[in-house]
């Protein structure tokens, strides 16, 4: 039975990548048609990640209150709602009130999931299940893809994937039994922590950083690769869009290799190694040649570098700060994760903009040195903690 879930929780974490890049990927033909400028796609970005800030800080609350389980599944039915509210707008503005839900949807799964997986299984399981977001991820542009190709529309794209997130929620609604562990669990503990006594215990702000530095890398990473293989190394726009995805193929890989060794290897192996890989992608990346394909192995190694450091960061934590506060620091590291996705990104465009392209790898190496100082100090902190 208990195997069985980590299944259902898997197929969870395919429903949550699944809509993350297909607004991108159906934008430059929705705004055509709904007579949006170009740039508007960052408003509704804007708004489903202020959805996911909001559900990440109130998750400790609810999940204790309902349970992850059944969190987990009106969360994705909230999605699958939002996802058919797309389908069928014919302007801006109810895009824009669809994408409530869309966020505070998609940071509740996040929140109950991640301190669901680190309480109840161990670190192979993690890697593994952010994996599969990458599965998701990849495959929701697929999906767009070929029902545009298809003359089929964006709107039916939409309708597609919210049609698999029903189809999940049903699932999971189905498995409440068996997540009757966690509910259990959940209500024996402590107290809720809270989010101001979450943020007074020692090292929790380092662990926000680290998540911040994280997640404003990767974003950045996976955002900008188009735009610098074409516009600063010279590829043709076809050539540059496929570099772009090596990232997230590198980020997927080596989840999944993680997998394998991450029970023996321990968390801070793997985020340590993930580091390791960071900085030579980076090195990669930067060197002034003509080519293109240094710099696309080199995107590659940073997406393999950022494999295990996330899914490693989230299990750490009831090591780290103790079961009992778990929830609520993971509620609060979704939302400054997200804090970080939604802000840096943005912020590099202006210096692209206004200095050059080449700052990209430069500008990542900024995060990578605030995410070594940020782990480095956080463990210290813990090992003085623990003696």
């Amino acid at each position: 039975m208990f195997s069985l879930l980590i299944v259902v929780i898997y197929l969870s974490f395919i429903s949550l990548g699944l809509p993350d890049s297909i607004t991108g990927a159906a934008w430059p033909v929705m705004q055509q048609e709904l007579g949006a400028p170009l740039s508007y796609a960052g408003i509704i970005t804007m708004i489903i990640a202020f959805g996911t800030v909001i559900s990440g800080l109130m998750s400790e609350m609810v999940i204790r209150r309902f349970g992850a389980g059944l969190v987990t599944a009106v969360s994705v039915l909230m999605t699958a709602a939002a996802l058919f509210g797309f389908s069928v707008s014919k302007s801006f503005l109810p895009l824009c009130l669809w994408s409530i839900p869309y966020g505070l949807g998609a940071g509740a799964v996040d929140a109950a999931l991640n301190n669901y997986v680190a309480l109840h299984y161990s670190a192979r399981h993690m890697n593994w299940l952010h994996c599969f977001w990458g599965v998701g991820c990849s495959l929701g542009p697929c999906i767009m893809g070929y029902c545009l190709s298809a003359q089929m529309g964006w709107r039916s794209g939409y309708r597609t994937i919210s049609i698999m997130q029903i189809v999940l929620a049903a699932i999971i609604f189905a498995s409440l039994p068996m997540w009757k562990k966690s509910v259990s669990e959940t209500a024996e503990s402590e107290k809720p922590t809270g989010i101001a006594a979450a943020l007074k215990i020692k090292g929790v702000p380092l662990a926000l950083l680290l998540f911040f530095g994280y997640c404003s890398l990767e974003s950045t990473a996976g955002i900008w690769a188009s735009s610098y293989f074409a516009s600063f190394k010279g590829a043709d726009p076809e050539t540059a869009a496929k570099l772009a995805s090596v990232f997230y193929i590198g980020i997927t890989a080596g989840r999944f290799l993680s997998g394998i060794i991450a029970d023996k290897a321990g968390d801070r192996t793997l985020i340590r190694t993930g580091f390791s890989v960071i900085l030579p992608g980076l090195i990669l990346t930067a060197i002034p040649s003509e080519g293109i394909w240094l710099s696309a192995a080199g995107l590659i190694l940073i997406g393999l570098g950022c494999a295990p450091i996330y899914p490693a960061m989230i299990h750490a934590v009831p090591t780290n700060f103790g079961k009992e506060c778990s929830q609520s620091i993971i509620g609060i590291q979704m939302a400054s994760a997200y804090v970080g996705t939604t802000f840096m990104p943005p912020l590099f465009g202006i210096i692209a903009e206004n200095v050059s392209l080449g700052c990209y790898p430069f500008y990542m190496l900024i995060f990578l040195i605030l995410m070594i100082t940020a782990s480095e100090t956080l463990n210290k902190t813990v090992d003085k903690n623990i003696s």
